[in-house]
C-alpha cells in the first residue's frame, strides 16, 4: 500500500514532487476498484444482472463525479482521459457548428489562450487545417487573460472560447467566472480545462458560468484511464468517438468500470477532504518558494504570487539549465519536472513561460514543484537542503554565470 511519497530503499532517500503531473491512486479508490475486475465484471449495456451491477456501479460514479462540481448526473459522459475530454469539447462543438444542429452561434471562429496545454492547443491547431480561424489570446506575465480581451475578440463567427481553468505549469488561476459571464451575454459557448484543479479547490459550474468541462481521475487520486467531460444540458455537440450508444449516445465504447468507479470514490474523497488539504499545502508551498527565493539568488517565481494553486511552485533560476537540475534531483530522490509532463520530452521553452515574456534562456531554467497529499514539511526541507547545493554545483560549471 502507498503510505506516502516518501520511500526509503538502503540509504537512499525518494521524495515525489511531480503531483501535477499524477497522483498515486488512493487506498480507499483501489478497494473501490477491486471487486469490478473480477467479481462484477459485466459490460453496462448487457440487460442481464452482471451488466446491470456495472450499470448501477457506473451511475453511482457519475453522481459522485457530477456532485464534485454542482453538475447534474445526466451532465456528465466519461471519457477516456482528460486529453479526450478537451478533444471532445473542442471538436464537438466546431463540428456541431458545421453542421448547423448547434444551438449556439453558427461560425467557425474558436478563441483560446496562449499558455493551453497541449491538449486543447493541439485540437486547435488541427481544426485550423479544417478551416477554422482560432484566436490565441495573450497573457499577462502571472499568466492571466484578461476577461476584456475574451470580450474584444468574440466576434459574430464565434462559436466556442476555452479557457483553463489553472495553468499547470506555473499555477495561475484564471478569471473564469468573469469570463463566463462575458460568454453567456454573448452567446458563445464556454469550456474550461479543469484537469488541474477539480478536486483541489472549489470548481461549481454555475458560479464559473461554463457550458463545457474537462477533468482527469489521475489527477485526483484516482486511476489513469479514465477523465469527465461535463456538458451543460441544452448543449448540442457532434459525437467524438462512433460505434454504440454508451454515455447517453455521446461516447461509444464500453465502459472502463474499474476505472469509472474509481474516478467516482476519487471524486467523493476529494469533495470530503479538500479543504483541509488545500491548507496544509498552501503551508508547505510558501514555505518551499521562500526558502527558495531566500537560498538562490537570480532565482524568480513564475505564475501569480496569490491567484495560484496550493501545491504550485514554479521557479526560474538563472545560469542553469532546468534539464541538467531535474537530472541532479532525480540522483538525489527528488521528483519534480520542468513543466507539463506530456512535453517533457521536448527540449523547447516552455510554451507557457515564453508566453509570460520570459525570453528563451530563462524560459529553459524553469523547474517545477507540485505537491500533494503525502507531502510532509520534512521532505520541503530537504529540497531546500538539497537544491542549493545543486545549483551552486551547476553555475560553478557554468561559463556565463563565472563571467557575469
Amino acid at each position: 500500500m502507498f503510505r506516502g511519497n516518501m520511500k526509503k530503499s538502503g540509504m537512499d532517500r525518494r521524495i515525489y514532487m511531480d503531483y501535477a503531473a499524477t497522483t498515486p491512486v488512493h487506498p480507499e479508490v483501489v478497494k473501490a476498484m477491486q471487486p469490478y475486475f473480477t467479481d462484477v465484471f459485466g459490460n453496462p449495456s448487457s440487460i442481464h444482472s452482471f451488466g446491470r451491477e456495472a450499470k448501477e456501479a457506473v451511475e453511482q460514479a457519475r453522481d459522485r463525479v457530477a456532485a464534485l462540481i454542482g453538475a447534474k448526473s445526466e451532465e456528465i459522459v466519461f471519457t477516456g482521459s482528460g486529453t479526450e475530454a478537451n478533444n471532445f469539447a473542442i471538436k464537438g462543438i466546431a463540428y456541431a457548428s458545421v453542421q448547423g444542429i448547434s444551438r449556439g452561434r453558427s461560425g467557425n471562429h474558436i478563441i483560446t489562450s496562449a499558455i493551453e496545454h497541449h491538449a486543447v492547443i493541439e485540437p486547435c491547431k488541427f481544426l485550423e487545417t479544417q478551416g477554422f480561424e482560432i484566436t490565441y489570446l495573450q497573457v499577462d506575465k502571472y499568466g492571466l487573460v484578461d476577461p476584456e480581451n475574451v470580450r474584444k475578440a468574440i466576434t459574430d463567427k464565434t462559436i466556442l472560447v476555452s479557457i483553463m481553468h489553472a495553468n499547470n505549469e506555473i499555477g495561475t488561476i484564471e478569471p473564469i467566472a468573469e469570463i463566463g459571464k462575458i460568454c453567456r451575454e454573448k452567446g458563445v459557448y464556454f469550456h474550461t480545462d479543469a484537469v488541474q484543479t477539480a478536486g483541489h479547490i472549489p470548481v461549481d459550474i454555475n458560479e464559473l458560468q461554463v457550458d463545457l468541462l474537462s477533468m482527469s481521475a489521475h489527477k485526483l487520486y484516482g486511476p489513469k484511464g479514465v477523465g469527465a467531460l461535463y456538458i451543460r444540458k441544452g448543449t448540442r455537440m457532434v459525437s467524438f468517438i462512433h460505434g454504440g450508444e454508451q454515455e447517453h449516445n455521446r461516447r461509444a465504447s464500453t465502459e472502463n468500470v474499474p476505472g469509472i468507479v474509481g474516478f467516482g470514490k476519487a471524486a467523493e474523497i476529494a469533495k470530503r477532504e479538500m479543504s483541509d488539504e488545500a491548507e496544509k499545502l498552501r503551508v508547505l508551498r510558501d514555505r518551499l518558494i521562500s526558502g527558495i527565493l531566500e537560498n538562490i539568488e537570480r532565482t524568480r517565481l513564475n505564475g501569480h504570487p496569490v491567484n495560484r494553486l496550493p501545491n504550485n511552485v514554479n521557479v526560474s533560476i538563472e545560469y542553469v539549465e532546468g534539464e541538467s537540475v531535474l537530472l541532479n534531483l532525480d540522483l538525489a530522490g527528488i521528483a519534480a519536472s520542468t513543466g507539463s509532463a506530456c512535453s517533457s520530452a521536448s527540449l523547447e521553452p516552455s510554451h507557457v513561460l515564453l508566453a509570460t515574456g520570459l525570453p528563451p534562456e530563462i524560459a529553459r531554467t524553469g523547474l517545477r514543484f507540485t505537491l500533494g497529499r503525502y507531502t510532509t514539511m520534512d521532505e520541503v526541507e530537504y529540497v531546500l537542503k538539497v537544491l542549493p547545493k545543486i545549483i551552486k554545483r551547476l553555475r560553478e560549471m557554468s561559463p556565463i554565470y563565472r563571467r557575469k
